[in-house]
């Protein structure tokens, strides 16, 4: 049995569905603005692709981690 996803990577399902994009896609426009700060990026995720708050701050939230910022 797979062990269920939690914390902010558990939205992911949904921002591949809505914005039909995999998230591989949003992690390499991040990488094009990592000098920013979080609410930066969220704002980026945005206003650039019209994403959701939401949607927006779980994959910069991922990126930073994985990231070390």
């Amino acid at each position: 049995m797979a062990e269920k996803v939690t914390g902010p990577a558990s939205y992911f399902p949904s921002i591949e569905k809505k914005y039909g994009k995999p998230i591989e896609h949003w992690m390499k426009e991040l990488k094009k603005v990592a000098k920013l700060a979080h609410m930066e990026q969220v704002a980026h995720l945005k206003e650039k692709f019209e994403m959701g708050h939401g949607h927006a701050n779980a994959i910069v939230a991922v990126f930073r981690k994985e990231n070390g910022l």
